[in-house]
């Protein structure tokens, strides 16, 4: 029974380019929205501290929840998003995997500052997976937002993602733990 169950799974692979890693994971099912905490992540402008806008976001802090990411989602309105956690601080890179719409992909250090934003179009119908797009950026968090709403709302880089803490209020850096909801 245990080896069907593994036969019916995903065996992922994968070669971070950076430290020369060697990965592998078991990728079951995708995850279905309902398995998703969610939160409110807040963009604040870097020169005059300035709220630019509130983002409600899906929580993807899982390897299973990063791979798939939207992949299975149809659209996103503006206001409405996905947060990736990573549990290091690093150099990643992010595709459009079975992608139905294009994405503004925003890479966030572990204090909430935005490194690098990508504006992503969809890759070509047939695109083979090594010849997707890669986004590359360097951070612990990176926020998946409809494609422009960074310019639409003025977020850029060197801005502040900050996020709700329960232990210390509102609207502190991503550096601390954070609250979720179901």
């Amino acid at each position: 029974m245990r080896t069907r169950a593994l036969f019916a799974g995903l065996l992922v692979i994968s070669l971070t380019a950076a430290g020369g890693v060697f990965a592998l994971d078991y990728v079951r099912s995708p995850p279905e929205p309902s398995e998703y905490n969610t939160t409110t992540v807040t963009a604040v402008d870097e020169a005059n501290g300035t709220q630019l806008t509130a983002v409600d976001v899906r929580i993807a802090d899982t390897f299973s929840k990063r791979y798939t990411g939207l992949s299975n989602t149809t659209s996103l309105d503006d206001g409405e998003g996905m947060l990736f956690i990573h549990d290091d601080e690093d150099q990643y890179s992010y595709v459009m995997r079975n992608m139905d719409f294009p994405l503004d992909i925003v890479f966030v250090d572990a204090n909430g500052t935005i490194t690098r934003i990508h504006h992503a179009p969809l890759d070509p119908p047939g695109t083979s997976e090594a010849q997707l797009t890669r986004y590359t950026g360097y951070g612990k968090y990176v926020l998946e937002v409809p494609m422009g709403y960074t310019n639409r709302t003025g977020i850029s880089e060197g801005d502040t993602l900050l996020i709700p803490n329960e232990t210390a209020g509102e609207n502190e850096p991503m550096n601390r733990s954070i609250s979720i909801r179901r």
